[in-house]
């Protein structure tokens, strides 16, 4: 998809330039942390994410590239397996992540899934906000990560059901012109029947699995924890 096609509330993007990440190496204070959000492909959680009212950073713009040749196949086939977590850079998202928690903004690469490939890079930037939440398929992946970093204000799994989740998906990738019709039928079915083991995964590595009315409501609570701990008077020592 295109990069005008996603919702960015909450994230004011400037251009920048992204060529390379600074690995993460120290543990210093943090002015923010991470609703980390992940679930199966069309499973909402866009546009959840868009309507928490948090800044959204949106992670399935850290993909590999199509010509990377770490990129994973499906298996028996020749298609690139984009559901695999290899297909991902987890370390560069991990460092877009610790780097908005500490100063605030941090380059990130502009993708355009329909072609596979990075177009350009942005800045991300999210003001004086103590939340916001990073979201994408393999969010999960990251989560005992920021939690040892002490970035980690929660993490949710979004899960509506495989045929919902098949019908939503199919016609947002088809909508957005994604992939081919072919490609989009085969990679559907693939993932409508893998669906409960992708939340079995996402939950084994610390996410919780939820509907969008449970999501919304552990959303509100982490706000509400959040303003509460911004509103407390600073503990006094001799």
């Amino acid at each position: 998809m295109t990069r005008a096609s996603k919702p960015t509330r909450g994230v004011v993007r400037r251009s920048g330039d992204a060529a390379h990440w600074c690995p993460v190496s120290s543990h210093p204070p943090v002015s923010a942390r991470v609703v980390l959000l992940c679930g199966p492909s069309g499973s909402g959680k866009s546009l959840l994410a868009a309507r928490s009212g948090l800044p959204v950073l949106r992670l399935d713009d850290f993909y590999k590239e199509g010509a990377d040749p770490t990129l994973p196949l499906v298996a028996g086939g020749r298609d690139t397996d984009w559901d695999h977590p290899d297909s991902w850079d987890a370390d560069a998202a991990l460092t877009a992540i610790v780097s908005l928690c500490r100063t605030g903004r941090t380059d990130v690469p502009v993708y355009d899934i329909s072609l596979s490939a990075r177009t350009g890079a942005e800045t991300a930037d999210i003001g004086s906000a103590r939340l916001f939440v990073a979201e994408g398929v393999f969010a999960a992946e990251i989560v005992a990560r920021c939690r040892e970093l002490g970035v980690l204000a929660d993490a949710l799994c979004l899960s509506r059901g495989p045929v919902t989740t098949f019908r939503r998906r199919f016609l947002r990738d088809l909508r957005e012109g994604r992939k081919s019709v072919p490609l989009l039928l085969r990679r559907g079915w693939r993932l409508m029947r893998a669906e409960r083991s992708i939340v079995a995964r996402q939950t084994a590595l610390g996410a919780h699995a939820c509907d969008r009315d449970e999501a919304r409501t552990r959303l509100a609570a982490v706000v509400g924890r959040s303003s509460r701990e911004a509103a407390a008077p600073p503990t006094l020592t001799a």
